[in-house]
């Protein structure tokens, strides 16, 4: 693959971000590359530049990832992350090793890893009120009020239980070092094809991750007299009431991340950034 076209999204609240990016911006032009350069949170924009572009570079943290990646995932335009946050799961590149970053990838020496996402519908009587896609998971959780709500979880149309918790979790590969690993969930290698479904500090209810394959359709009917809220990507939140359903199944679009390290970066990645190495 080349890249003749290349967008450079940085972070409206990192000043670095934007000034990095016009660094770039300048390194780019110099060796005959076409770049444009948007905040991440310009979502209109980008969507009107990513049918022309070849490779998305996501200056930020992972929160920038996630976006970047739910944005390009449905015109198959690969990211390269560099961080800009704390963690960084899922950026490849520092600040200060972008150029011979930038050298090794137009040289064509990088692979692209592919990640599952989640398409959601919520439904409330029959009518379909929003649809989301997710990159890390989609979480229907309790509102401000300290009080467990009922979930009811179907997997292909059987039932499989109801959790009486503050809320339930349903991650990618890539969710399972967010979210879903502080509810104790399992961590799942990020090319995985499976879907997780997990319970938030359940009350004598099922309190094991469930593992599904990438095929499953879930849905979470929702029972409650109080506030309950659907979260994506921890990104934007919607307002759930007693009797909706929210259908969760894998998505037909997926990410894909430019990578320059060997295929085992995600293990040392994980133990480096949660301090396990020892």
């Amino acid at each position: 693959m080349t890249f003749q076209r290349v967008g450079l999204l940085f972070h409206p609240y990192i000043p670095r971000s934007r000034s990095l990016a016009g660094e770039m911006e300048v390194y780019l032009r110099e060796h005959g590359v076409d770049p444009w350069i948007a905040s991440s949170w310009d979502e209109a924009e980008v969507r009107r530049q990513l049918p022309r572009t070849d490779l998305l570079v996501a200056l930020g943290g992972d929160g920038t990832l996630l976006r970047a990646g739910r944005l390009a995932a449905g015109y198959r335009v690969p990211i390269l992350g560099v961080n800009m946050g704390r963690l960084g799961f899922l950026a490849e590149v520092q600040p200060d090793a972008w150029q011979p970053a930038f050298e090794q990838v137009f040289a064509g020496n990088y692979w692209l890893e592919q990640r599952l996402m989640l398409d959601a519908e919520m439904r409330r009587d029959a009518q379909i009120l929003g649809t989301y896609r997710a990159l890390n998971d989609v979480v229907v959780s309790r509102g401000t009020l300290a009080r467990v709500i009922r979930v009811t979880a179907h997997v292909d149309g059987g039932r499989l239980t109801t959790y009486v918790a503050d809320g339930v979790i349903i991650a990618t590969p890539t969710g399972s070092t967010g979210y879903s690993l502080a509810a104790g969930g399992p961590i799942l290698p990020p090319q995985l094809k499976n879907m997780l479904i997990i319970a938030i500090a359940p009350h004598l209810s099922l309190d094991r991750a469930v593992v599904l394959d990438e095929g499953s359709e879930v849905w979470l009917d929702v029972e409650t007299d109080h506030q309950v809220i659907l979260t994506v990507d921890g990104q934007f939140e919607v307002e759930m009431r007693h009797g909706d359903r929210l259908v969760v199944r894998a998505s037909p679009f997926s990410a894909y991340f430019v990578r320059i390290q060997d295929p085992s970066y995600f293990y040392r990645t994980l133990m480096e950034r949660l301090r396990w190495h020892g």
